[in-house]
C-alpha cells in the first residue's frame, strides 16, 4: 500500500517557482535509522531549501512473503504511482531510499519518464549484498560482487527462508545494471561506504557524492560531566556488538543502559545478569534524546562495517563523548581517542573509563557534528546535488 505525505513548506529563501522534491521510500518490517533519516532529510529540504516535499511510501510489513518476492522478481509493483506522484505535484527530483522490495527500478524509471531527476541514496550495501550489512556468520564479508550474488544464496545471509534469500539474490542480479542505468545520482553517507561499494563492484562510475546525515540541532556545550550512565542505543542484534558493551561494563562497574530492541533482546538481558546494566526497551525519539542529556558517555560497539551509524552520530550531535569501534563510517566520525578494535570488549572499556563524562571530548565531538552534519552543511551538499 503506498502512502503520500504531503508537508507544507517554510521556506527559509525564496525560490523563483514552487518546486517540488518527492522522496520515495519502501519501510522496513522493523522500522529505524533509515526511517529516521527519511524524516530528517524531509525537514531539512523544507526547512533549508525552501522547497516543497512529499514522500510517497510503502510498508514491507503487510506486503507479504510472495508480494514482496514478486516484487524483486519483476524489478518493482506498480510504478505508474510513482509516474502520478511526479505528474501531479511536478515533481522536478525524486529521491529514492529503500527501494526493495516493491519500488525497485521500475519506480525509477517511472519517475523520469514523467520528467523528474532520480537520487538514490545508499544507506545500506544491497545494490550487491541481499542482507546490506555486508556482515555473516559473525565476520565482515563481501563474498558478493557485482551481479555475483550466489555466495548470500548459499549461506543465506537473511537468515529467512531459502526461498526469500533465491528471491532476493536473483532479484539483485536480474536488476542491478537496470536500476543504475535509471539513476541520475547517487548519495552514500560515508566515504567509506563509497569505498566498500566500489570494491563490492557496484558500478556506479562518478555519479556518487558523499553526504552525511543531517543533524537537526546540535547541543549548545557538552553536559557530560554530569552524566550518570554509558549509554547503548541501537537495535539488538549480533553485529551491533551489545555483548561487548556489556562484558565493558561489567568489568569496569560503570553503569550502562541499552536502548532498543531486536532478536538478540532475551539473550544480551541474560547476559547481562548480575551487572549494572538496564534495559530501557525501542524508545521515541524524543525519550532516547532524553537519555542523551543525562549519560556521561556514549558507546557504540559495532562489529561489522557499518555506514555511518546515526547511533554515533546522534550522540555526538548531543555532547557525548562517544566510543566506538574503529570499524567502517566510523572511523571517519568518531575523533581517534574514542576508537579502539571491534570484537575487543577490554580494549572498549579501556575506553569508557578513559572519557567517562570527558567534557572537553564532548565538545570535540560537537566539533565534528557542526562543521561537517549541521543543517548548513549538509543543506549546501543537497542544493548542489539537486541543481
Amino acid at each position: 500500500m503506498a502512502v503520500v505525505c504531503p508537508i507544507a513548506p517554510r521556506p527559509r529563501f525564496a525560490r523563483l517557482a514552487a518546486a517540488v522534491i518527492l522522496l520515495i521510500h519502501n519501510r522496513y518490517r522493523l522500522p529505524g535509522g533509515e526511517e529516521r533519516a527519511v524524516e530528517d532529510l524531509v525537514w531539512l529540504i523544507r526547512e533549508h531549501l525552501g522547497e516543497e516535499v512529499e514522500v510517497l511510501e510503502r510498508d514491507s510489513a503487510p506486503l507479504g512473503n510472495r508480494r514482496a518476492a514478486l516484487g524483486l522478481l519483476r524489478g518493482g509493483l506498480a510504478p505508474e504511482d510513482v509516474a502520478r506522484a511526479v505528474r501531479r505535484t511536478g515533481a522536478r527530483v525524486v529521491h529514492a531510499h529503500n527501494l526493495n522490495p516493491a519500488f525497485g527500478w521500475r519506480a525509477l524509471a517511472a519517475a523520469r519518464e514523467a520528467g523528474a531527476r532520480t537520487v538514490v541514496h545508499l544507506h545500506n550495501y544491497r545494490l550487491v549484498c541481499a542482507q546490506g550489512l555486508c556482515f555473516t556468520r559473525g565476520e565482515d564479508c563481501t563474498r558478493c560482487h557485482g551481479r555475483d550474488t550466489l555466495p548470500g544464496l548459499r549461506l543465506n545471509c537473511r537468515g529467512g527462508s531459502r526461498a526469500e534469500a533465491a528471491a532476493y539474490a536473483a532479484g539483485l542480479a536480474l536488476w542491478q545494471r537496470r536500476l543504475i542505468a535509471s539513476t541520475d545520482a547517487f548519495v552514500v553517507p560515508s566515504a567509506f561506504a563509497l569505498g566498500r561499494l566500489r570494491e563490492l563492484g557496484a558500478p556506479l562510475g562518478g555519479r556518487a557524492r558523499v553526504i552525511g546525515s543531517v543533524q537537526r540541532g546540535p547541543a549548545e556545550r557538552s553536559a557530560a560531566a554530569a552524566g550518570r550512565f554509558a549509554l547503548a542505543a541501537g537495535r539488538l542484534t549480533p553485529e551491533k556488538g551489545f555483548a561487548d558493551a556489556i562484558e565493558a561494563a561489567r568489568s569496569t562497574g560503570l553503569p550502562l543502559v541499552v536502548a532498543g530492541d531486536g532478536p538478540q533482546a532475551a539473550e544480551l538481558r541474560a547476559l547481562a545478569a548480575g551487572a549494572d546494566v538496564r534495559f530501557a526497551g525501542q524508545l521515541p525519539a524524543a525519550e532516547l534524546g532524553a537519555l542523551r542529556r543525562e549519560a556521561a558517555v556514549a558507546v557504540v560497539p559495532s562489529r561489522y562495517a557499518e555506514i555511518l551509524p546515526l547511533a554515533a552520530l546522534e550522540a555526538m550531535a548531543a555532547g557525548l563523548p562517544v566510543v566506538a569501534t574503529d570499524a567502517g563510517g566510523l572511523a571517519e566520525l568518531v575523533p581517534d581517542e574514542g576508537r579502539c578494535p571491534p570484537g575487543d570488549p577490554a580494549a572498549l572499556a579501556a575506553r569508557l573509563q578513559a572519557l567517562w563524562g570527558d567534557a572537553d571530548a564532548g565538545e570535540r565531538a560537537l566539533a565534528v557534528v557542526r562543521e561537517r552534519y549541521a543543517p548548513a552543511a549538509v543543506a549546501r551538499e543537497l542544493a548542489a546535488l539537486y541543481g
